[in-house]
């Protein structure tokens, strides 16, 4: 029997990558909730398809509600949190899928404990720098005024710290910025 690939290995990422012509790398938006890192991965994926690259999109929404739907926002909680995230991103990102990750992910000790999982050649990370006044005047969900009068705890940025990004890949202000402009940057960055 004649194959490409031996029958009794798994694939190599190598071999993944090359099917998909593209190489897997984790995209990771940190910043406050409100500051955009979602708008900005929409129109990033939606960017990347149109040049024919395999993406996913994670972030709180489609992870709080599932595989971390038992974790709290307790500062062990968080960190459970990222790291959870960070093993499934490693996954994809191991399947050649370019992997845009949106998470507060609020200290540097948390970032760096998903750049350590992922690995800091695959990992791209993208500070969000908004205001907190303009995050919470977008807030649709109404979570910064609940957290404001004590109705929500631990709430980063209100009740919990939130450490602006030391040395990010690319930085992003959306309050000067438009979705646009900010994933042209992101784009120069990662170089697809």
């Amino acid at each position: 029997m004649n194959t490409i690939f031996p029958t009794d290995k798994i694939l190599l990422r190598a071999d993944k990558e090359k099917m998909l012509k593209q190489r897997g790398i984790a995209i990771w938006m940190t910043g406050l909730s409100g500051s955009g890192k979602t708008t900005i991965a929409i129109a990033l994926e939606q960017e990347l398809h149109k040049k024919g690259l395999l993406t996913q999109v994670l972030d709180g929404d489609n992870i709080r509600t599932g595989i971390n739907n038992n974790l709290g926002f307790s500062d062990i909680d968080r960190t459970e949190n990222i790291r959870r995230i960070a093993e499934v991103t490693k996954l994809f990102v191991n399947c050649g899928v370019i992997t845009i990750c949106c998470f507060v992910s609020p200290t540097e000790e948390i970032r760096n404990i998903a750049k350590t999982i992922i690995g800091p050649t695959d990992f791209i990370e993208v500070y969000v720098n908004t205001p907190l006044e303009i995050c919470e005047q977008r807030d649709v969900k109404g979570l910064y005024a609940r957290a404001r009068k004590g109705e929500v705890k631990d709430f980063t940025g209100i009740s919990a710290p939130f450490e602006a990004s030391v040395n990010p890949n690319v930085e992003v202000k959306t309050n000067e910025m438009s979705v646009e402009e900010s994933v042209k940057r992101i784009l120069n960055k990662i170089n697809i």
